[in-house]
């Protein structure tokens, strides 16, 4: 999902759903900053493909993990239909995180 998601901000294959007025504005400054939308979409696609790899896996959840809090942030606070599905995803990225928690021990100790 997340690199489908990051390949549609560079190629725009996926229509945009309906958002309310004050999230569509917020998104469009996004897009007309020049750097952000493709930074999220490089983070999405790299992190998507190292969940992919399960060497690597505890490494994407932590690179996706403030993208997802800012999805979840974002669908709380502006579109509020949408949060069940950022829910759904930090709770997948909170579960690959404690699946590999032996995997971060030795940066915290």
């Amino acid at each position: 999902m997340m690199i489908n998601s990051g390949f549609n901000k560079f190629f725009n294959y996926m229509p945009m759903p309906e958002v309310p007025e004050a999230a569509g504005a917020l998104m469009y400054s996004f897009m007309q900053s020049g750097w952000v939308f493709p930074l999220v979409a490089i983070v999405e696609i790299i992190g998507g493909g190292l969940v992919i790899c399960k060497k690597l896996r505890a490494l994407g959840a932590i690179v996706l993990l403030p993208v997802i809090v800012g999805i979840l942030l974002f669908n709380v606070v502006m579109v509020p239909a949408g949060a069940i599905m950022a829910i759904v995803l930090l709770g997948v990225n909170i579960w690959i995180i404690i699946e590999n928690k032996d995997k971060y021990l030795p940066m915290i100790n």
